[in-house]
């Protein structure tokens, strides 16, 4: 699967911020896509200074996997709130890279336009790659909202002043809410049909879901590998 090269990630905290405020125009919220055929989950696991990017396929709606890709980088950027793009994207774009399957919609672990400068992960990959993609984050980063039902399907729009960034998603009755936000190239609504439709007795949407568990399979069996030393008694 090929990508964009919009930028180098060899740059400072500052020339990051820069870069996310000059990408900012770059973005549709408009939907770019026909038929769903494949979806795509991404996610990052950590071990010692690597990072694990795990990429799923599966078909859609049946959301059965057919292909999983994964890629080992070092963290050369440090973890900065807003910056994750600059320390997990290479890891990341190395992954898709292999993918052989390419999805029509891609479902990150992370922000889309629900961040500051609008440019989470969801976003800043979805320009890179030039495809539909959806953040469905654990936790809120940017916005306001009111509480939401407790129902299955139940959400608030997450606002800043405004001007709606995503929604606060109910997956699953009485679990806490995802955090969904447009990334690129598809709207709001639409956003939230798909995960939905990608969700089943978890919170998390499986592509999603599925993602974190390869990436964390692969941790434990290099920490098997090559454990931690262990400290002198």
């Amino acid at each position: 699967m090929k990508y964009l090269n919009l930028h180098s990630f060899k740059v400072s905290p500052e020339e990051a911020v820069q870069l996310q405020r000059k990408l900012k125009k770059k973005i549709s919220l408009n939907n770019s896509f026909n038929k769903i055929k494949r979806v795509a989950g991404a996610d990052v696991s950590y071990y010692k200074n690597m990072m694990i990017a795990g990429i799923i396929i599966l078909k859609f709606p049946q959301l059965k996997t057919i292909e999983r890709q994964y890629s080992v980088c070092p963290a050369n950027f440090p973890y900065i709130p807003g910056l994750l793009t600059f320390r997990e994207g290479p890891s990341l774009l190395a992954a898709f890279k292999k993918i052989n399957n390419e999805p029509d919609i891609i479902l990150f672990d992370g922000q889309g336009i629900a961040h500051p400068r609008r440019m989470g992960i969801a976003t800043h990959l979805g320009l890179f790659l030039d495809k539909p993609a959806i953040g469905c984050a654990k936790s809120r980063l940017s916005g306001e909202y009111i509480p939401v039902g407790e129902e299955k399907g139940d959400y608030t729009l997450l606002r800043e002043d405004k001007e709606v960034l995503g929604a606060v998603l109910r997956t699953r009755r009485r679990t806490k809410p995802i955090f969904v936000s447009p990334g690129n190239k598809i709207d709001l609504l639409t956003s939230i049909d798909i995960v939905l439709k990608c969700t089943d007795k978890y919170r998390l949407p499986i592509p999603v879901r599925e993602a974190h568990i390869f990436v964390n399979e692969i941790r434990n069996s290099l920490e098997r590998i090559n454990p931690p030393p262990t400290p002198d008694s």
